[in-house]
């Protein structure tokens, strides 16, 4: 059994040589972000929960990981020891069997937990996830208005803990987290 070949050596879709036709035409997404060093000042003279609340407020850009898990449908808030960040995934994060992958989900769910420990933190104290588990629930699926809430169990000076769920609209649980953050400062 053979498939008819097309040639899609292209930059834009990263594939090289020639494609099978029954794929259909590619498709392609732009990832735009902003320049991450300009919040390295402001991330030394804000306390953590301010640094987000700008950036919930889009005073100052958010991260380039934030462009990537949802673009610009994405919607933070930032409060003392809680964040929630809204998106919708789209078909370019599908696994193989057509459903949101894991890993996106994961990153999701570490970026809220973590964000929810950086609103405990003060000006200048950095952080970093070194551990985070997840249980998926049910399946994603593209195009789902999903909300990823992460809250602080325990705040701490060189530790700290957190957990996480991700809700569709309806507020149906799809995933939870526990997450534990270092902190470097």
């Amino acid at each position: 059994m053979s498939a008819e070949l097309s040639d899609t050596s292209d930059e834009a879709t990263g594939i090289t040589g020639s494609a099978p036709a029954t794929w259909g035409e590619p498709r392609s997404k732009t990832v735009t972000w902003y320049d991450p060093r300009q919040y390295r000042t402001p991330a030394q003279e804000m306390s953590g929960l301010e640094l987000l609340q700008a950036m919930a407020a889009g005073e100052l850009p958010p991260p380039p990981i934030m462009f990537l898990l949802g673009g610009g449908a994405l919607e933070m808030t930032a409060e003392p020891q809680h964040v929630s960040i809204r998106t919708t995934p789209d078909e370019s994060v599908y696994n193989p069997i057509g459903m949101v992958h894991g890993g996106y989900i994961t990153t999701l769910l570490d970026t809220v937990a973590a964000c929810a420990i950086h609103t405990t933190l003060p000006a200048g104290v950095p952080y970093t996830s070194v551990e985070i588990k997840v249980n998926f629930l049910r399946a994603v699926q593209g195009g789902m208005d999903l909300t990823a809430h992460g809250w602080v169990t325990k705040p701490g000076r060189k530790v700290a803990f957190a957990e996480a769920d991700l809700r569709d609209a309806a507020g149906v649980v799809y995933a939870t987290a526990s997450t534990t953050c270092v902190i470097l400062g």
